[in-house]
């Protein structure tokens, strides 16, 4: 007997499917008017594709375009491969349209598109100020606003841009001790340092790096809120083996709760996870690994309070309470 989808499920999933379009098409529009241009090595796909343009003698047979396209489809085939299909799905959407609108957005680059609008390069004084020399500083701003935005609301509709996130969680599979998050930050760091020996320029690279920051603070505000804590439900048959990876590797304990299955109506036991931010993408490395089957719910924690997390104090709390304790029952 299969489930059918009800109306409400199926609305969800096709707004969760425009979410990552439109978090995709800003994405490559940030990318295309303002990153690419000025050569801005942020990391990710884009920071890899200016570094190959500058040091391979293709240039007049290779566009930087078609360096992006190659690079996205070659790290998503390497996710479907050692990641698994899970993985691949989050990121196909994106892998599609990604490539795609780059290539039509770059082309707004030109003098006949609106009088050359989008060339920021070619701004002219105003108000006896001199716009063409603000104009890599605004790409930086503008730049890592557009791809911070697109990769929020990408992250929103539970789609991912896969990316540079493929390399790390690759070498995870194979460095079980090394963090996710470490590894994200590493090889960004060793795209960005790359693109500084290549472009040859401090500056350029300097704002590249604050582009990359703009980028990952916007994507903190839209997608996470004021919160940096979630808590995850894990139902799964392997929960000790996961409940044992979540401790030893994470370093965060586990809640685990006797449930019972609504189709199925067989008992099973779920893991309620609290962790942070810089371990969510770790978090689903280790229990996709251990079950790829696992039925996750990840919510966002408003506040946590205890061991491992913060823990709002009050000096005279005790003498709060017992004050409060003393006064007579209105």
């Amino acid at each position: 007997m299969k489930l059918q989808i009800s109306k409400q499920d199926l609305k969800k999933k096709i707004m969760n499917i425009i979410l990552v379009i439109i978090g995709t098409l800003i994405l490559a529009f940030g990318c295309a008017i303002f990153i690419i241009p000025f050569d801005l090595v942020t990391g990710g796909v884009s920071g890899i594709a200016i570094v190959l343009d500058k040091i391979l003698p293709f240039g007049k047979y290779i566009s930087i375009e078609i360096y992006v396209t190659i690079l996205t489809w070659l790290l998503f085939f390497i996710g479907w491969i050692v990641l698994g299909k899970s993985f691949a799905l989050k990121t196909f959407i994106s892998t599609i349209v990604y490539p795609i609108a780059l290539t039509l957005f770059l082309k707004l680059r030109s003098p006949n598109v609106l009088g050359g609008f989008f060339m920021l390069e070619n701004a002219k004084e105003y108000m006896g100020i001199d716009l063409s020399n603000l104009s890599i500083l605004l790409a930086a701003i503008f730049g890592g606003a557009f791809v911070g935005t697109g990769v929020a609301i990408t992250f929103i509709g539970g789609g991912s841009t896969g990316g540079v996130d493929v390399i790390s969680l690759t070498i995870h599979k194979f460095l079980k001790k090394a963090k996710v998050s470490y590894l994200t930050f590493a090889v960004d760091s060793t795209i960005i340092i790359l693109g500084m020996f290549v472009i040859k320029n401090l500056t350029v690279s300097l704002l590249g790096i604050m582009s990359a920051f703009v980028a990952a603070l916007v994507v903190d505000k839209l997608f996470l809120g004021e919160s940096k804590a979630f808590v995850c439900q894990v139902v799964s048959d392997k929960y000790d083996e996961i409940n044992d990876a979540v401790i030893n590797k994470l370093d965060r304990t586990t809640t685990i709760v006797h449930v019972t299955g609504g189709y199925s109506k067989k008992e099973k036991k779920m893991l309620f996870i609290s962790f942070t931010l810089p371990q969510y993408q770790e978090l689903i490395s280790i229990i996709t690994s251990i079950d790829k089957y696992a039925f996750l719910t990840i919510h966002r924690a408003h506040e946590i309070n205890g061991e491992g997390f913060s823990r709002p104090y009050e000096p005279n709390q005790e003498e709060q309470i017992t004050e409060e304790n003393k006064k007579p029952i209105q």
